[in-house]
């Protein structure tokens, strides 16, 4: 293969990743080496131990039980790290994988505990395999118990743990170009042949 259609086949490869990640990620390739702590992306993807987290909600809400008093199968002691919170935060985070910093992502999660979402799965639920007993059906009739007020101001709570410096971030959305068929796939438009001579010097 000649030097020519190398270039040719990695511009058309570059246009390719970009014009994915612009549209279907909502970021360019060279965001993701831009400062942490100011980007979005890396915002989403912050990591802080369930039980930190769970410390923080219980010092602001004091009237969540911490439902710790379940023994552990590998000590047969009391797991007192292991509270209502933390197991909500690990099913957040570990177990569906959703967006740390958004008000919608734990509201859909609460939904799960609500029975109005997705149906929790008994034997992926954190404690399964770590608990003598299986703290789900407890753990739900407790988020069933709170009142609207009381969810909200625990996902505010989230939210802000792990977005300390905003009130809220919402995704970034490109306007459409077709607003009247949003669902059309993407569009790509590849390079003419020759086009990469256009990059020589």
């Amino acid at each position: 293969m000649t030097g020519k259609k190398l270039k040719y086949w990695f511009l058309l490869l570059t246009t390719l990743l970009v014009s994915y990640w612009s549209q279907h990620l909502n970021i360019f390739p060279w965001q993701l080496f831009e400062d942490k702590s100011s980007s979005v992306v890396f915002a989403q993807n912050i990591t802080i131990p369930p039980e930190k987290v769970a410390d923080v909600v219980y010092q602001q809400l004091s009237y969540l039980p911490k439902e710790n008093s379940y023994l552990s199968k590998e000590t047969n002691n009391i797991a007192i790290d292991n509270t209502l919170i933390s197991r909500l935060v690990r099913y957040h985070q570990y177990t569906k994988s959703r967006a740390t910093i958004y008000r919608l992502d734990w509201k859909l999660t609460l939904a799960d505990y609500l029975g109005k979402n997705e149906v929790i799965n008994t034997q992926r639920y954190p404690g399964y395999s770590t608990l003598t007993q299986n703290p789900l059906d407890s753990d739900r009739k407790i988020i069933e118990n709170l009142t609207m007020k009381q969810r909200n101001e625990l996902v505010n709570l989230l939210v802000s743990i792990y977005n300390p410096n905003t009130e809220e971030i919402k995704p970034t959305q490109k306007p459409s170009q077709n607003p009247q068929n949003t669902n059309s796939p993407p569009v790509f438009v590849l390079p003419t042949p020759g086009g990469a001579d256009l990059l020589l010097p």
